[in-house]
């Protein structure tokens, strides 16, 4: 564990890394944390290890990866040590401070960028992204609207039906609705067919998700997505490969740059849920490069740069697909995905040619040089 930063001589880039929030993905954001703490280039950047409690508070953490290893046993999370770190008091600084458990303040330095590594709502739904808008700070990553967008699968699929991207069918039920007329909304859904998925419109990580065989399993379904969000879809099963990619924007006005393809590849489960993304390594298998041949491919990274461009992405991205052997179907745009060594999105960079401390150079110097 290091010493937590000071301000002392700024020889390298202040990075202010912000993880924990809010969500039910709180924890895999912390370890996606411990993954980017573990890689970061110390000869570049000094980190502010910022971690936000599960109540919202903005604490001062350890610089230690160790503390944010994701383990099924006993799963990462930001601890309220007492600290409070607050943002400059206008557009015009860039200096934070931290307020010590023990009541003293003390500076912690001019910050460089932000890298916000937060899943779900407060974090990559387009709330942080306008609180550091308001610092004036630049950051990693997608602006408000884009995040807001990417984090809400119904705005999603209407941004991308208009671009012509290809989406499932679906249903968008609010609770509210669901509640007046249970069996208006049961009709409405089960005309999709089924198999079917009742999602939270805004969540993550296949929290809420559940697999409808029937239409005596909908009221579950439903109770299980709006316990995490106050609007749900009903999307019609696509059937074929399940195919994700990395997306990074552009440098200098280039175009949008889309990896090499990876696969996920389930078994012994109904689909790719939260406990086989994070919890069971022998439910799936990340397989990157994915086996596609050069039409395919191409055809794959020209409809996810679409589909980023549509949502006016900025900074990165991972798009994933059903894939029927002719037509790329959009399942979800993540505009903040998961970011540990293992995951797909750094896999999917490192089998294009990029590392993952290069991906995290990569994204740093997207986010100073980015005008949202």
């Amino acid at each position: 564990m290091t010493d937590q930063p000071t301000t002392t001589a700024k020889s390298t880039l202040r990075v202010v890394l912000l993880f924990g929030g809010r969500s039910s993905e709180h924890s895999i954001s912390c370890a996606t944390a411990g993954g980017v703490l573990s890689a970061i280039d110390r000869t570049k950047y000094t980190v502010i290890p910022v971690g936000i409690t599960r109540d919202g508070a903005f604490t001062l953490q350890p610089d230690d990866a160790d503390m944010f290893t994701l383990n099924p046993d006993a799963m990462p999370e930001v601890v309220d040590n007492g600290t409070r770190v607050h943002w400059p008091e206008s557009s015009l600084s860039r200096e934070l401070t931290v307020t010590n458990a023990d009541g003293t303040t003390r500076s912690l330095g001019d910050a460089d960028v932000v890298f916000p590594i937060l899943h779900g709502p407060f974090g990559e739904d387009g709330t942080i992204q306008g609180l550091i808008e308001l610092t004036g700070l630049p950051y990693v990553g997608n602006g408000v609207l884009a995040s807001a967008m990417g984090m809400n699968k119904h705005f999603t699929k209407l941004a991308l039906e208009a671009a012509g991207v290809a989406v499932a069918p679906w249903v968008k039920v609010a609770a509210t609705q669901w509640q007046r007329e249970p069996a208006v909304w049961r009709q409405r859904a089960s005309s999709l067919g089924f198999p079917a998925f009742v999602k939270p419109a805004r969540a993550g990580s296949s929290v809420g998700v559940t697999k409808v065989n029937g239409p005596d399993e909908l009221d579950a379904a439903f109770a299980t997505a709006f316990a995490e969000d106050s609007t749900a879809l009903v999307e019609q099963a696509m059937t074929g490969r399940e195919i994700e990619c990395g997306v990074l924007s552009g440098r200098d006005g280039t175009e949008t740059r889309v990896s090499v393809a990876g696969e996920i590849v389930v078994t012994g489960r109904d689909f790719y849920d939260f406990e086989a993304k994070y919890l069971d390594v022998s439910a799936a298998q990340l397989i990157c490069p994915a086996s596609l041949h050069d039409g395919e491919l191409w055809q794959m990274q020209r409809t996810a740069a679409r589909a980023f461009d549509a949502i006016g992405g900025a900074g990165l991205a991972r798009v994933d697909f059903f894939f029927d052997g002719t037509e790329f179907v959009v399942n979800e745009i993540n505009t903040l995905p998961g970011f540990t060594p293992i995951s797909m999105f750094p896999k999917c960079w490192a089998a294009s040619g990029m590392s993952y401390p290069e991906l995290i150079d990569e994204l740093i110097e997207l986010g100073l040089e980015t005008v949202r």
